[in-house]
C-alpha cells in the first residue's frame, strides 16, 4: 500500500506516468472550446518482432524508439474536466481520476459531476452507432465510465451521504436500472442507500430508557475494586506518550484528506451559502492537539504554592514524554507539547527553568529545534520524509546516557518485532493548502477551472494518505484511567493561565521574558515569537464555533485559539525555491482588528503583488474575512515588526513599502478609530513617563 501510494504521488508530480527508459519532455500547450490542455512528447522504447525473434539469450537485443504525444488537461470547464475522466481511447487514467475525485469538491457538488457523467454514457450510447470501430470504441468509454462511477462511489462514500432524501444514489440507482441492468452498480447503490438510512436512524433514535435502583447501584459499587485516581507523576513517561500516539493515530487515521485543502479548511465556501461542518475530521484532530497543549499548561500551572524545584520536575515530565512521543515518531503530540513548554505563561517562569537538569534544557532545545520554522520548516519536513515509512525512528542524541539507552529501547523492538508507524502534525499540510489555495487562483483569466492547483493540492494530499498508511501500524490500546485523568484535568484560558503564571513569579521592572541568568540556560528555550499561547491555528473564519468553551473554566473542549505566533502558517520568504514568494509576488499573513467586526483575529493568507497598494491590500483583506460592507477609508495597514509596528502610508506600493528583513511578512488592518486611540495612549504613556 505505501509503495502504491509512492508510485501514484510520483506520477502526479510528472504530469505523466514513465520509466526509467521514457523520456517526456513539455512541448506546447493547445487550446480549444472550453479546454486548455499541456501536450507532452514521450519517447518510449520498445524491442522490435524482428530483433527479439533473433537476437534471444543476448545481452543486449535492438532497441526501437517510438515519440508519443500525451496531452494533459491544464483547465477547462467543468464539462470538460469530466469528460477527461476517460481518455480518448477509452481507457482510464487512473492519476487523473484521483486527483479529480480528491479535489473536484472545492469547484462542483457531487450532484454536478455524477449527472455529467450520466450525460456523457447517454450520449456516448447514441452517437455511437455509425460504424463498427467508433461503437467499439463508445462501449469502451462507456464501460470506464461505469468504472469512474464504481471507484467514486468505493473511494469517497460520503459524497452519497445527503440525508434525508440521496438525491446522488437515487439517481444512480434509476440510471443503473434503465441503461445497464446487467451491472452490480444499481444493487451497490441500493446496498449504499439501506446502510445510510440505518446510521441516519441510529443517530436520531434518542428515545433512551433510563431505569436506576439505588440498591443495584449500592451493591455495584460495593462489589467494585477502589481505584485511586491518577496523577500526573503517577504516570510513566512510555504510558503516557503511548496513549497519546493511541489517540493521535486512531484521529489521523480518521481524517478525511479532501477537508484539508485550503478552500474546505479555511471556510471559504461561507461566502458562497455553503457552511456547516464541512472539516469535522480535521478539527477533531485539532481540538486533540489543543487539549494536549492546554493540558502542559495546566499541569505546570495549577499549584501556584510548589516550589520552583517541584514545578521544574512537572516541566521534565513534560520534557522526557515529548522524548517518548519522538522515539514513538508521534510529531502530533510533540508538536503540541512544545507548544504548551513555548507558552509564554510558562516560558516566563525564570527560576523554573533554572532549576532544570542541563541534559532537560538541552533535550528540549532539540525536541523544538525540529518544529522551527526556519526555511520554511525544511527540518521537520525532511524528518517526517526520511521516517515517514520507517521501521524507527533515527537515534541522533548528543547525550551518550541518552543515546544508549535509546538503542537499547530500539534493540528491544527489533527482538520483539515491533515496528513504529507514525503520526505527522497535521498544520504542516494545512498550512501548504492553504498557501496554495491562497496564491493560486481557482480560475484561468478565460474563467476556466484552474485545474494545475488541484494537481498541486492533490501531491500533498497523497502524502496524507502515505502517513495515514504508516499510522496504520500502531499496535496500542486505550487505557481507560489515563483517560479519565486527562479528561478531569481543569485547563485555563490565555488570561488564567497568564495571571496564574504571574502569581507564580511575579513580574519585575516589567520583565516578563525569561533572561540568562543561569548556567543551564546558557541558551534560553527556543520561543515562538510573542505568543501567551501556542495553539494550533490555521487561518478559521470563526473560531467561537468551535472554540467558545475555552471560555468555561472546567475542563473544556479547546478547538482553535488565536495565537499571533503559531507555526501553523509559517513565512516562506526564505525558501527561495518556494512558489509563494518571487520577484513580483508573495504570501503574507494578515489580520483584521476592529471593534465592528468579531472573530476576525485569527491569520489568514493572501497573495501580495508589486502592483499592490495599500488601499488594494485592504480590499484583499477585507475580502478574505467575508466583510462586504467594510470601506478600505475607514481602514489602515500596519506590518508586524520584532520590535513594534510600521504604519504603511495611505497610497505606499506595499510590496515595496514592507520592510523584507523580517522572518514573516505579518500584516494587520486595522481601523483607524482603533489606531487613533492606541496612538493617544502611547503618548500620554510618554508624557507621564517624562513628568515622573
Amino acid at each position: 500500500m505505501l509503495e502504491m501510494m509512492k508510485v501514484l504521488l510520483m506520477c502526479v508530480r510528472n504530469h505523466s506516468p514513465t520509466s526509467k527508459d521514457d523520456i517526456t519532455r513539455f512541448w506546447r500547450e493547445e487550446r480549444e472550446e472550453g479546454a486548455v490542455y499541456s501536450v507532452y512528447l514521450k519517447k518510449v522504447t520498445y524491442h522490435s518482432f524482428c530483433a527479439l525473434e533473433n537476437e534471444k539469450g543476448k545481452e543486449f537485443s535492438h532497441l526501437m524508439w517510438e515519440t508519443q504525444k500525451i496531452r494533459v488537461i491544464k483547465a477547462g470547464r467543468l464539462e470538460k474536466l469530466v469528460e477527461s475522466l476517460v481518455t480518448v481511447k477509452g481507457e482510464l487514467d487512473s492519476t487523473y481520476v484521483n486527483v479529480f475525485l480528491a479535489t473536484f469538491r472545492t469547484f462542483a457538488t457531487p450532484k454536478q459531476v455524477l449527472d455529467l457523467l450520466i450525460d456523457r454514457f447517454k450520449w456516448l450510447r447514441k452517437t455511437g452507432t455509425d460504424s463498427k470501430e467508433k461503437k467499439e470504441l463508445h462501449d469502451s468509454q462507456q464501460r470506464t465510465i461505469k468504472s469512474v462511477i464504481s471507484v467514486w462511489l468505493d473511494t469517497y462514500p460520503d459524497d452519497f451521504r445527503e440525508d434525508p432524501d440521496y438525491p446522488c444514489l437515487h439517481t444512480l440507482m434509476k440510471f443503473s436500472e434503465r441503461h445497464i441492468p446487467d451491472s452490480d452498480l444499481s444493487s451497490r447503490a441500493k446496498h449504499k442507500l439501506e446502510k445510510f438510512l440505518k446510521e441516519a436512524s441510529n443517530r436520531s433514535d434518542g428515545g433512551i430508557e433510563f431505569r436506576f435502583s439505588l440498591c443495584d447501584e449500592v451493591d455495584h459499587m460495593m462489589d467494585m475494586d477502589y481505584v485511586k485516581p491518577l496523577q500526573l507523576m503517577d504516570i510513566s513517561n512510555q504510558r503516557l506518550a503511548e496513549q497519546l500516539t493511541y489517540k493521535d493515530a486512531q484521529l489521523f487515521k480518521m481524517v478525511v484528506p479532501h477537508q484539508c485543502l485550503g478552500a474546505v479548511w479555511a471556510r471559504r465556501d461561507r461566502k458562497h451559502g455553503r457552511g456547516g461542518n464541512v472539516a469535522s475530521s480535521v478539527l477533531a484532530t485539532i481540538e486533540q492537539f489543543n487539549r494536549v497543549s492546554l493540558r502542559v499548561i495546566a499541569t505546570i500551572l495549577k499549584n501556584p504554592e510548589l516550589r520552583a524545584s517541584q514545578r521544574a520536575r512537572i516541566i521534565q515530565k513534560w520534557i522526557e514524554t515529548a522524548q517518548e512521543l519522538r522515539n514513538l515518531k508521534n510529531f502530533s503530540s510533540l508538536k503540541a507539547i512544545i507548544s504548551g513548554l513555548q507558552a509564554h505563561s510558562i516560558y516566563r517562569l525564570r527560576r523554573c527553568w533554572s532549576s532544570l537538569p542541563k541534559e532537560s534544557i538541552e533535550l528540549f532545545q532539540r525536541l523544538a529545534e525540529i518544529f522551527s520554522s526556519e526555511n520554511n520548516q525544511i527540518a521537520s519536513r525532511e524528518l517526517l520524509m526520511k521516517e515517514a515509512t520507517a521501521k524507527f525512528p533515527e537515534v541522533d542524541i548528543s547525550s551518550k546516557t541518552t543515546r544508549r539507552r535509546n538503542m537499547q529501547k530500539r534493540q528491544s523492538w527489533i527482538d520483539n518485532g515491533i515496528v513504529q508507524g507514525t503520526v505527522p502534525y497535521l498544520g504542516t499540510f494545512l498550512t501548504d493548502l492553504t498557501m496554495i489555495d491562497s496564491a493560486i487562483s481557482d480560475r484561468t483569466e478565460d474563467g476556466l477551472i484552474n485545474f494545475d492547483k488541484r494537481r498541486k493540492e492533490f501531491e500533498v494530499l497523497a502524502q496524507i494518505k502515505l502517513l495515514q498508511s504508516a499510522a496504520q501500524i500502531y499496535n496500542f490500546t486505550e487505557d481507560k484511567q489515563v483517560w479519565i485523568w486527562f479528561d478531569a484535568v481543569r485547563v485555563y484560558d490565555e488570561t488564567e493561565s497568564h495571571d496564574l503564571s504571574c502569581s507564580i513569579e511575579p513580574p519585575k521592572d516589567g520583565a516578563t521574558r525569561l533572561k540568562k541568568k543561569s548556567s543551564s540556560l546558557s541558551s534560553k528555550p527556543p520561543k515562538l515569537d510573542g505568543s501567551k499561547l501556542a495553539i494550533f491555528s490555521c487561518g478559521l473564519d470563526d473560531r467561537s464555533s468551535i472554540c467558545s468553551s475555552l471560555d468555561s473554566p472546567v475542563s473544556p473542549t479547546p478547538g482553535m485559539s488565536h495565537s499571533s505566533s503559531t507555526s501553523s502558517l509559517v513565512s516562506y520568504d526564505s525558501d527561495p525555491p518556494t512558489p509563494f514568494k518571487s520577484s513580483d509576488s508573495c504570501v503574507i499573513r494578515v489580520s483584521l482588528e476592529s471593534g465592528i467586526y468579531t472573530n476576525t483575529h485569527v491569520y489568514k493568507s493572501i497573495m501580495l503583488r508589486n502592483t499592490d497598494h495599500t488601499n488594494t491590500v485592504i480590499d484583499k483583506v477585507l475580502d478574505k474575512y467575508g466583510i462586504i460592507h467594510g470601506r478600505h477609508e475607514e481602514f489602515c495597514l500596519l506590518q508586524q515588526l520584532t520590535d513594534g509596528e510600521f504604519l504603511i502610508p495611505d497610497k505606499a506600493n506595499v510590496f515595496y513599502a514592507m520592510n523584507n528583513t523580517e522572518s514573516e511578512l505579518k500584516f494587520i488592518a486595522r481601523s483607524k478609530e482603533d489606531q487613533q486611540t492606541r496612538s493617544l495612549h502611547r503618548k500620554r504613556g510618554r508624557r507621564k513617563f517624562r513628568i515622573t
